[in-house]
C-alpha cells in the first residue's frame, strides 16, 4: 500500500511530528507499507512572525495536483493543519477522495500565548480542517475523549513509540554539578520553560533545544545551562546523562521526549495534565505534581530499570501498525464506494 503524507513540518525542523512521521516511515517498509511525503521542500517557504526558524510553505494548486497525481498514491493522509494540509485537503475535497487527518498541536493554546484570539475560533477552524476526514488519528485515548467532546468526528487512535537503539542507557556524563535536570523541546513561549527555570533545585538545570525564546531566557537564567538543539547520539547522551527529565509543558498532546528520556533510563518530573499524565499515568516512572518542584526531587528516587522496563513496551512497530490499519481501511471502504485516488502515468515523486 502505498500512503501519501501530506505536511507543514519536515527537516530541516526538530520536532515531534517529523520525527513521528520519519519513524512511521521507517517501520513501513517492513509491514508491507511505502509512504512518501509531500513537504516544504517542493515549494517556497516564509519564515514564521516572530518565529523565524520555523517555514511555512507557499503551495499553489496546481503543483499540488501535479503532485499528488505523481505520487499514485493508494491513501491521502494530511499530518498538519498548515498551508500545505489545506491545499491537499482542498483537492481531495474537490476529487471526491478519501483521506484521513493527524491531529498532533493544540493550536488553540500556542496562539492564545501569543496573539489575543479567542480559543473558541480556532477550536472551531480546526473542527472545520477536519470535517470530511474519514479518520482523525490522536496519540492517547484522553485527546480522543476531549475532541469527540468538542464536536470533532471519526476520531481514532494512533499510538506512539520510542527508538530504542537510539534511546537507552549508556555512559555519559554532562560534567555538570548533580542532580542534572533536563528538559528537551522548543525554546518557546508555549513550553513554559519559566515554570523549569524558576525551581530551587539542587545541582544544574539543562535545556537542549532552540527557539525563538532562547536569547531572553539566557539572559534571565544565567545559572541554567543552554547545550542547543541537539539530535542523534549527542541528544542520547544528554538523556542518559540527566538523573531527572522536567517537562513543564501544561499543552503537549503527547510529548514523544518523555518516552525518549524514560527509554535512557532517566524518569520524569511534570505537571498533572494530558500528555506526560496520558503517557505515564500510574506508573513508578515518573512523579507529577502541581509543585514542580516537589516532583523533581520525587522522581530523583524512582528507579531507572523502572523507566526501562515501561519504555520497551512503546514500540514504532506497534504505532505503525496502528497508522497502516486505519489506512487500509480508508483504502477498503474507498475501493468499495469506487472512491480512488488519481492515477497518473507519471513517474512517482517523493518530495
Amino acid at each position: 500500500m502505498r500512503v501519501l503524507v501530506a505536511t507543514d513540518a519536515w527537516y530541516p525542523q526538530v520536532n515531534g511530528v517529523v520525527r513521528t512521521l520519519a519513524m512511521t516511515a521507517e517501520a513501513a517498509s517492513a509491514l508491507g507499507a511505502e509512504l512518501s511525503f509531500l513537504t516544504p521542500q517542493s515549494f517556497r517557504t516564509f519564515a514564521l512572525p516572530s518565529y523565524p526558524g520555523l517555514r511555512l510553505a507557499l503551495p499553489c494548486a496546481a503543483r499540488i495536483a501535479r503532485l499528488i497525481e505523481d505520487a499514485l498514491p493508494d491513501t491521502i493522509h494530511i499530518a498538519t493543519e498548515g498551508p500545505i494540509g489545506i491545499a491537499v485537503r482542498r483537492y481531495c475535497r474537490r476529487q471526491e477522495l478519501p483521506f484521513t487527518t493527524s491531529f498532533h498541536t493544540r493550536f488553540p493554546d500556542y496562539v492564545s500565548a501569543r496573539v489575543p484570539v479567542r480559543e473558541s475560533w480556532i477550536w472551531a477552524a480546526l473542527r472545520r480542517f477536519h470535517h470530511g476526514s474519514q479518520a482523525v488519528m490522536v496519540a492517547t485515548p484522553a485527546l480522543a475523549s476531549e475532541l469527540r467532546g468538542r464536536g470533532f468526528r471519526n476520531v481514532v487512535l494512533w499510538p506512539r513509540g520510542v527508538d530504542r537503539t537510539l534511546f537507552h542507557p549508556r555512559d555519559a556524563d554532562l560534567e555538570l554539578p548533580r542532580p542534572v535536570f533536563l528538559c528537551v523541546g522548543r525554546v518557546a513561549v508555549e513550553k513554559n520553560l519559566e515554570a523549569f527555570l524558576e525551581l530551587d533545585l539542587p545541582g544544574t538545570k539543562v535545556i537542549v533545544g532552540d527557539g525563538p525564546a532562547r536569547p531572553s531566557l539566557m539572559k534571565s537564567y544565567p545559572d541554567a545551562v543552554f547545550l542547543g538543539a541537539q539530535q542523534g547520539e549527542e541528544l542520547a547522551r544528554s538523556y542518559a546523562a540527566a538523573d531527572v527529565f522536567v517537562f513543564p509543558s501544561r499543552t503537549d498532546t503527547f510529548g514523544l521526549v518523555l518516552l525518549e528520556a524514560l527509554a535512557s533510563g532517566t524518569p520524569v518530573a511534570a505537571f498533572p495534565v494530558s500528555g506526560p499524565r496520558d503517557v505515564i499515568g500510574t506508573a513508578p516512572v515518573g512523579a507529577l505534581s502541581d509543585d514542580l518542584a516537589a516532583a523533581c526531587r520525587a522522581a530523583l528516587r524512582l528507579s531507572r530499570q523502572d523507566c526501562l522496563e515501561f519504555a520497551a513496551k512503546h514500540t514504532w512497530e506497534a504505532s505503525t501498525r496502528a497508522f497502516i490499519a486505519h489506512m487500509a481501511e480508508i483504502h477498503r471502504c474507498g475501493s468499495q464506494s469506487g472512491i480512488v485516488p488519481v492515477i497518473s502515468e507519471q513517474p512517482r515523486f517523493v518530495a
